[in-house]
């Protein structure tokens, strides 16, 4: 039996008005843009390029600031100004519109995404969506953020990040762990300040603006995002909520199979780009 060839990830940076933003793209066919969670890259999707690559033109970024893209000037991150890059980005690549797909703060830049240019956004796939409302931004000045950690000499700051995140990762795969220090010490004070982007972000009325067919994707095991999944779906009119047993935080890169598969099943029935009405998920 001849083997079944995976299709190859390519890596390329664009030139957006913002500067150079880096890309990996994989396949052909209909658009799919992945957006990661802060503080990872497109390495979060590396897994799932090829998995969706095979029927779909998967194409992940790394957002501004983080990975290999180019950082905006001091002062302008907002989750608005991310999502203008990323349709930018869309447009340079060529597409008009496409399947947008976040995960954590991916989400929440999706969200956004749909609620800018709804006629741009064929269909929505948000993975461990945070759910900010007024109190939770009222929470959040002075509140301690993940990821935060001061640079030391002696490098103690690398088992910090690790003792940050390792509650909510798998204990047999710490591969997923040196992934994600290595892009938050790649994002450096950014890996914190994402965060905070998150936690300013307005997002209610974003939700209720949204029309395209949505899936609402939640890890059961992700104890930041799960217990918010039922009122993001609940708050866009028509979405679909799945639930991925034992899925954690670093869902795509922990279970890249159970997530593509999401993706692929939502894509293949009833989020086609011709029934993108309100009403009709």
């Amino acid at each position: 039996m001849t083997p079944v060839m995976m299709p190859v990830i390519e890596r390329s940076f664009v030139t957006l008005s913002c500067g150079l933003v880096h890309v990996a793209v994989c396949g052909a066919g209909r658009p799919v843009l992945l957006l990661h969670q802060t503080p990872r890259s497109w390495d979060e999707f590396r897994e799932v390029l090829p998995l969706l690559g095979g029927k779909y033109r998967a194409i992940a970024m790394d957002t501004v600031g983080f990975g290999d893209s180019r950082p905006l000037p001091a002062g302008e991150d907002s989750i608005e100004r991310w999502a203008a890059v990323a349709h930018e980005l869309l447009a340079k690549l060529g597409h008009s519109s496409a399947v947008v797909v976040g995960h954590h703060t991916g989400a929440a830049i999706a969200v956004e995404m749909a609620a800018m240019h709804p006629e741009r956004v064929e269909a929505l796939v948000l993975s461990a969506s945070p759910y900010v409302d007024a109190a939770r931004r009222l929470a959040a000045p002075g509140k301690p953020v993940i990821d935060e950690v001061a640079a030391a000499a002696d490098g103690r700051h690398l088992l910090e990040l690790w003792a940050m995140r390792q509650p909510f990762y798998p204990a047999e795969r710490p591969d997923l762990l040196e992934r994600f220090v290595a892009d938050a010490l790649k994002a450096g004070p950014r890996a914190a300040e994402g965060h905070r982007v998150v936690g300013r972000y307005v997002m209610e009325p974003r939700l209720a603006a949204v029309r395209c067919p949505t899936l609402v994707i939640a890890p059961t095991a992700d104890p930041h995002a799960y217990p918010h999944a039922g009122k993001v779906a609940s708050a866009i009119a028509g979405s679909r909520l799945v639930e991925i047993a034992g899925g954690m935080v670093p869902l795509p890169d922990q279970m890249p199979q159970a997530f593509a598969r999401a993706v692929d099943d939502f894509l293949s029935h009833g989020a086609s780009p011709a029934r993108r009405d309100r009403g009709n998920p």
